[in-house]
């Protein structure tokens, strides 16, 4: 199915016409010329005076949820598809920077078991038992669309020895991975030609969507939305599908839902600004799993031109994380799951009425600051996130770190001290008056004891990482739970419709991927972001390209 870009009526027809000759049908056609003064006659007060655009489906959100809805959309369900996308150009959300890597079950009941075990109850069995059935299709879908993979029995982090976050469940035996070669820039450059074969269109630089629903029925029928300097309207003549990704940078909602904050470790997409929250309360939907989220640990400077984090890694082992006081609270060579990892940023102190740990500081000297880059290189055969070479600068792209670490500092990133004095006046610059010199101080010297000794009592970081922090000047930067994305959003069924608080279905819309993915409780699915934007926009699309489009009777008239 294909799409037109913004004409007249007879161009329409004449496209109309040829698509039925064979040339291909138009999956969203402008009808500016249209006369209001016809329609407004016959028009509900409702309905706009004048459509834009029309299509069957309309995608909200051009990530990978929006990309695997549309090709189904337009491939099985023989649909004219329109897609809406924030950003200026490319589109991709998370699924085009991440590493890729996607669940395949390989027993579906075992799966449906795994998912009812980890979710404690809060992700309903039919929407388990669904998404199971769908999943073990992965791999044939991979294959379809011409996607480079192969199944491994475990993920890249785990160096592949796990497949899940929990394998101890029941169930977890039968989940396991697909990884795609060149992770998923490749998976997006790909997909995304296929999309442009189907003739599918994308709108891009389009905000500010508002659903337009019918009062009396309930049936959402498209959208308004800011586009081109002017305010358009978009029939949907079939149904909406929001894939419109999280809310990892907006502020208010992450403070107001989310179990830790600040939660500024999110190092994706940054348009991914929870536009969709309030588009579908608007119209009547109940959320659910707001306070989940997919994340560990990570930087960020709180830089308006970089706004994601960025993840540094010391060269040497001259280091120690501490507290927001200036005390050690973990072995800081113990791995710690880029997934799951923020639950050890729960725990509360009542004592300074906040959250202890939030933000954690790691703490170099000028050892490590010599060592080498410390944070991302673009040229790294592993270059991904907002940092990857595939990136167009107009989205944001991060150009990467500087090889000596003075460009950062330079700017602010780190904060620097000749004494511990004197970096701790720096620190509270980004956390006032939290970090006590004294006790920051005692640490490290209690630090270099346990370096000198060969031996950590406290959290037993292996002997051989343990070198001191003793050569001035002191740097620093602050690390926030976060990582890869949310997942509250709108709470759907088991065929991807969005229900409203008495749980009861909206009609024509439709949600999937991180707006509302159906994990809860915490998220045991490694892959499981770009598995739920496959199953889920599979099987939304199929859905609602099988209704009956709601103007049907007004367009045989």
């Amino acid at each position: 199915m294909g799409t037109t870009t913004k004409t007249d009526v007879s161009r329409r027809s004449f496209l109309k016409g040829a698509a039925l000759a064979g040339a291909g049908l138009a999956a969203a056609t402008a009808l500016a010329g249209c006369s209001s003064e016809s329609q407004s006659a016959t028009r509900a007060e409702y309905l706009p005076e004048v459509w834009d655009y029309e299509t069957d489906i309309l995608v909200i959100g051009y990530g990978g949820a929006g990309m695997w809805t549309a090709l189904t959309a337009a491939d099985e369900g023989q649909s004219e598809v329109l897609i809406l996308e924030k950003a200026p150009v490319r589109g991709g959300g998370n699924s085009a920077i991440n590493l890729g890597e996607f669940t395949i079950p390989v027993d579906e009941e075992g799966c449906a078991t795994y998912i009812k075990a980890f979710s404690r109850g809060l992700t309903p069995d039919a929407m388990a038992d669904a998404w199971a059935k769908e999943a073990v299709r992965n791999g044939e879908y991979a294959t379809k669309w011409e996607l480079p993979w192969e199944q491994n029995e475990g993920t890249l982090a785990s160096r592949y020895t796990e497949s899940c976050e929990y394998p101890f469940l029941p169930g977890a035996d039968s989940m396991e991975i697909g990884s795609i070669e060149g992770y998923g820039m490749n998976f997006w450059d790909i997909m995304d030609a296929h999309r442009q074969e189907l003739g599918i269109e994308v709108l891009f630089s389009v905000e500010n969507e508002e659903l337009i629903q019918n009062p009396e029925t309930k049936e959402i029928l498209g959208c308004y939305a800011d586009y081109d300097g002017k305010r358009i309207a978009i029939k949907a003549r079939k149904a909406t599908m929001m894939t419109i990704g999280g809310f990892e940078f907006n502020e208010e909602l992450k403070n107001e839902h989310l179990k830790v904050y600040p939660a500024l470790g999110f190092y994706g997409w940054p348009y991914n600004t929870g536009d969709g929250i309030k588009m579908v309360q608007n119209v009547g939907a109940q959320l659910w799993h707001m306070n989940c989220m997919i994340g560990g640990a990570n930087p960020n400077f709180q830089d308006e031109e970089y706004p994601y984090a960025i993840q540094l890694s010391p060269k040497t082992d001259n280091y120690v994380w501490v507290d927001r006081i200036g005390r050690r609270w973990r072995n800081e060579k113990a791995s710690s799951s880029p997934h799951v990892g923020w639950h050890q940023y729960l725990a509360f102190d009542d004592g300074i009425c906040d959250f202890p740990l939030i933000p954690t500081w790691a703490i170099i000297d000028q050892t490590a600051f010599d060592a080498g880059r410390l944070g991302p290189d673009p040229t790294a055969k592993l270059a991904r996130g907002m940092y990857a070479p595939t990136l167009p600068d107009e989205v944001g792209r991060y150009p990467g770190w500087s090889e000596d670490n003075k460009a950062e500092l330079d700017r602010g990133w780190l904060k620097m001290g000749n004494t511990i004095e004197e970096l701790v006046e720096e620190m509270h610059k980004v956390d006032p008056d939290m970090m006590d010199a004294e006790t920051l101080k005692a640490t490290i010297d209690q630090f270099n004891s346990y370096c000198e000794a060969g031996s950590d009592p406290d959290f037993e970081r292996p002997a051989e990482s343990l070198l001191p922090i003793s050569n001035p000047p002191y740097y620093a930067w602050p690390i926030y739970p976060g990582g890869c994305s949310t997942l509250g959003g709108p709470k759907k069924n088991e065929n991807a419709q969005v229900l409203d608080t008495k749980d009861e279905v909206i009609p024509r819309l439709y949600a999937a991927g991180c707006f509302g993915n159906f994990a809860a409780h915490t998220y045991g699915i490694s892959g499981g972001n770009n598995a739920e934007n496959m199953v889920w926009g599979r099987i939304g699309a199929r859905h609602a390209a099988a209704l009956e489009p709601w103007d049907k009777e007004a367009s045989q008239g």
